[in-house]
């Protein structure tokens, strides 16, 4: 492990020598590229350093009580230094192999949320209106920006499907386990008995994808430019502003109009696309590692009922990691941060115990 971490921390000063290179500085492209390696390697070559430190410092700690003529007073000091030293020392191993664990390459990116109303009709789409208030209240407590992409708002002000960019500092490795079926049991405001109904929302968080990320060939986008639709007399838009692309291997389809300017909807829905596009692909791939899927909660079928938020008990159960809280009105506010908490550290606990194997 160690003999990793030299090697790491050897690279990581061999980037910060190539990024000041006036040759790299000109190559956007393989700038970014060594600049998102040297930031993926900077916590963990900072925490082998200390690991450094801190053994370095046991030893000599114990070199100095190997002194016989050591007053009292000071073998006591080097008593307590060493017993600090040894905890931290303990802790650094646990975090460098977490560090250590392989990395989510989009962890560090931005996400597309996608957010659906599914069984229960109004209900469903009221529910999904609940979802996208708590990630946006989510995103604003921990300083990220939210911009709905597109929306489809019901007549009771529901939502029957929207999409979200949400961008700030690392956004995917916090919300990538929230794709899946969300399940809400409550009364709704149309029943007139006081029955407790059931409702599915599903939601879909994908990475955004930057072009060098994806190689999608230009000839397998079909783009139509089409006149917004609106409430008719004046507000009728006279200008194609909307635009559709479909990527015709797949059949993936976006419509977008909430701009008035057309190159703002072509690239609000090319990001989007990309996104579709790339999680298509990746769901490929990843459906064909069954034994991948087991050992993660931020992947898996996407149908599959991840959570349930039970109104009359106030209660929110994450139904991968057994996780139970009474606390969904709290949750429903935007504060999420002990249910990803525990779902980042069950990922992580069952990564460990995969490499043990």
């Amino acid at each position: 492990m160690f003999d990793q971490l030299q090697i790491m921390a050897d690279r990581y000063e061999e980037l910060g020598g190539l990024l000041s290179d006036p040759d790299v500085v000109s190559d956007t492209k393989r700038f970014m590229a060594l600049s998102k390696e040297e930031a993926g390697l900077r916590e963990t070559v900072a925490a082998y350093e200390r690991y450094v430190e801190v053994t370095t410092g046991i030893s000599d700690a114990e070199g100095m009580l190997s002194d016989s003529s050591l007053a009292a007073d000071e073998a006591e000091m080097f008593k307590e230094e060493l017993k600090d030293l040894k905890n931290e020392k303990s802790q650094l191993e646990e975090a460098i192999k977490i560090l250590l664990l392989p990395k989510d390459p989009n962890d560090d990116k931005n996400i597309i949320l996608e957010i659906r109303g599914a069984a229960g009709g109004d209900e469903a789409a009221l529910f999904a209106g609940d979802l996208l208030s708590m990630y946006q209240k989510y995103s604003e407590n921990q300083g990220w920006k939210f911009e709905i992409l597109e929306s489809n708002v019901t007549e009771i002000g529901g939502i029957k499907e929207v999409s979200v960019m949400i961008s700030g500092n690392s956004v995917y490795s916090k919300l990538k386990y929230e794709s899946g079926a969300h399940r809400v049991q409550r009364v709704p405001k149309t029943e007139t008995q006081g029955r407790v109904h059931t409702s599915t929302a599903t939601v879909l968080v994908m990475p955004e994808i930057e072009d060098f990320d994806i190689d999608i060939d230009p000839k397998d986008l079909r783009i139509d430019i089409y006149h917004a639709s609106g409430a008719g007399g004046q507000n009728v838009n006279k200008v194609a502003t909307a635009v559709r692309i479909v990527h015709e291997p797949t059949g993936i389809k976006v419509e977008m109009q909430e701009e008035r300017n057309q190159q703002k909807n072509r690239d609000k829905a090319m990001k989007i696309i990309n996104a579709r596009v790339y999680d298509y692909f990746a769901q490929i791939e990843q459906d064909k590692n069954d034994e991948f899927r087991k050992s993660t909660v931020g992947t898996g079928d996407r149908s599959e009922r991840i959570r349930t938020y039970n109104f009359p008990q106030n209660r929110v159960t994450d139904h991968r990691i057994g996780l139970t809280l009474q606390k969904l009105d709290t949750i429903l506010s935007g504060k999420l941060d002990e249910v990803i908490d525990a779902l980042i550290l069950f990922d992580q606990t069952q990564k460990l115990e995969d490499l043990k194997q």
